[in-house]
């Protein structure tokens, strides 16, 4: 059984930062791309950014790029997501999501799912 637990929610500021991590166990890190999604009250589940397991390459959903940077440590099973600059309309439970195979920006292509984390950005 896949196991995600995500970390480093909070109450910031605008334009503040925050990082969050999401550590996975080894098995299913090291054969997943990553990814992380985030949820708005009243809203669907919306892809922010996702990293190829190979090479590290990422995407980003444009309403969050050049402000969040998504990265992986293999050694450390985790994945995080830097987010800097942040607006009140990045408030959402933020999940993080693992996959076999190549990394998708659309939610139930993912099989494994942490709980999530609550980010509130105050204005």
């Amino acid at each position: 059984q896949a196991q995600l637990v995500e970390s480093g929610g909070g109450l910031v500021q605008a334009g503040g930062s925050l990082r969050l991590s999401c550590a996975a166990d080894g098995r299913t890190f090291s054969t997943s791309a990553m990814a992380w999604f985030r949820q708005a009250p009243g809203k669907e589940r919306a892809f922010v950014a996702n990293i190829r397991r190979s090479n590290g390459n990422t995407y980003y959903a444009d309403s969050v790029k050049g402000r969040f940077t998504i990265s992986r440590d293999n050694a450390k099973s985790t994945v995080y997501l830097q987010m800097n600059s942040l607006k009140p309309e990045d408030t959402a439970v933020y999940y993080c999501a693992a996959r076999v195979g190549l990394p998708q920006t659309v939610a139930n292509e993912y099989a494994y799912w942490g709980q999530g984390t609550q980010v509130t950005v105050s204005s």
